[in-house]
């Protein structure tokens, strides 16, 4: 059976020495800004989007971006992270579909979390320090604890 893969943008956006995540309405599970990649968008310009919609915050990715350039090529913002993620799972460990997803790492300077229309509302958001995420480890996956440390680590203020 063919599996399905959707190119997705996810951002760890840190303010402050914390990073947002929220619990996912439909996935059940706490979560970054993130989204589906539309077709015309490059990564770094959804990430841009996803967590423009989501968060209401315009964010500085922090994402190394190399000098190639020529007459048809330019250097991109690099994600921290290039990961391929199960998505909806089933009882048997069959995997529904598979995201293939660019993490970035997004400084915010500020917390004021305003979603746009149709977005989970902001009180669904917490701000989680490293302490937090650890501390929560048993709710919270694996990777987004790791990556989150990392990403406030990264962002460092």
């Amino acid at each position: 059976m063919e599996t399905t893969r959707h190119f997705v943008a996810t951002v760890y956006v840190v303010s402050e020495g914390c990073v947002a995540l929220h619990e996912h309405s439909k996935l059940d599970m706490w979560l970054p800004a993130g989204g589906h990649i539309d077709r015309d968008e490059l990564p770094h310009e959804a990430a841009l989007r996803e967590t423009r919609e989501e968060l209401g915050l315009d964010v500085a990715l922090i994402a190394p971006q190399q000098d190639i350039e020529s007459e048809t090529v330019q250097s991109m913002p690099q994600p921290q992270h290039f990961l391929l993620e199960d998505i909806n799972v089933n009882a048997e460990g069959e995997v529904g579909h598979q995201h293939i997803d660019f993490i970035f790492y997004g400084r915010a300077d500020s917390r004021d979390i305003t979603p746009g229309p149709g977005e989970q509302p902001a009180d669904d958001w917490e701000w989680f320090s490293i302490d937090d995420l650890q501390d929560r480890s048993e709710e919270l996956p694996a990777d987004v604890v790791e990556v989150g440390q990392q990403a406030i680590g990264a962002v460092g203020e």
